[in-house]
């Protein structure tokens, strides 16, 4: 158990991915940046003792590099099969990270994994691949940030069993920070409330908030020397935006709940 990565449910987000797996579905995690999707696919891969194999879409991802291809190898063509198609034929946790940055034509590809078919087809082998029962899909993506060209299709969400993660309560959050990063209490409780005032904003240009991972960010700089505002400065109000206005806006926040 020491070997699984820290995570904190705020909810009943385990039980539901349990449940998943033991009924052989599909989980498409829900939530705005750096609330711990990917933490939390780890944490759970680890308590199934299932290899993770994660995959970061783009939109340059084409499903060729998803199912595999042929390769040269010493004269000779060889096939190379794709993180997807080594996840279904190990029984492992494919985990497909931002998918609705993939190409259309990528996505598809998962359909026939997501219902009870749970198969893989390899057109370039001619072969359908039945996963093994320990095969889990995992899908995430941010609602609030994506646009309605890069939603989901009705027809792949409803093939899948929905989690959402938000931002923790602050209790939660502040036990996370401390975990993570072993600052004084004190200050994690500064970094979580002003994290809170700034997610209650409301300004034009700024397009994200502060997320749990910048406030770990901000306390592993402090821990390595930065002064508390030095490193707030550098792991949370930096990262959020490049309007001077906006960021000027943020830093008269930073001085009310940060000393130093």
């Amino acid at each position: 158990m020491s070997n699984i990565p820290f995570y904190k449910d705020v909810g009943n987000e385990k039980a539901i991915f349990r449940a998943a797996y033991q009924s052989r579905h599909a989980v498409m995690l829900k939530g705005p940046t750096g609330v711990g999707k990917t933490r939390f696919v780890e944490a759970m891969a680890a308590e199934l003792d299932r290899p993770l194999i994660t995959v970061s879409c783009h939109e340059d991802l084409t499903s060729a590099d998803l199912l595999g291809r042929y390769l040269l190898k010493g004269g000779d063509t060889e096939w190379m099969d794709g993180p997807l198609t080594r996840a279904v034929r190990e029984g492992a946790i494919c985990y497909l990270d931002e998918v609705v940055e993939a190409r259309a034509d990528t996505t598809v590809a998962i359909h026939a994994l997501t219902d009870h078919r749970r198969e893989l087809y390899v057109d370039r082998l001619g072969e359908a691949l039945k996963a093994q029962p320990e095969f889990m899909l995992v899908v995430s993506y941010n609602p609030g940030y994506q646009s309605i060209l890069k939603d989901l299709k009705p027809s792949t969400r409803q093939r899948m069993v929905s989690i959402e993660l938000n931002f923790p309560p602050a209790e939660v959050e502040r036990s996370v920070i401390l975990n993570e990063t072993g600052i004084a209490e004190n200050i994690a409780e500064d970094l979580v409330r002003l994290a809170s005032a700034i997610r209650q904003l409301d300004i034009p240009g700024l397009p994200e908030v502060s997320s749990t991972r910048s406030l770990i960010a901000a306390a592993d700089l402090m821990q390595a020397g930065l002064s508390p505002r030095e490193a707030v400065e550098a792991g949370m109000i930096g990262p959020l935006c490049d309007d001077a206005t906006v960021s000027a806006s943020l830093r008269e926040i930073v001085n009310t709940y940060i000393a130093g």
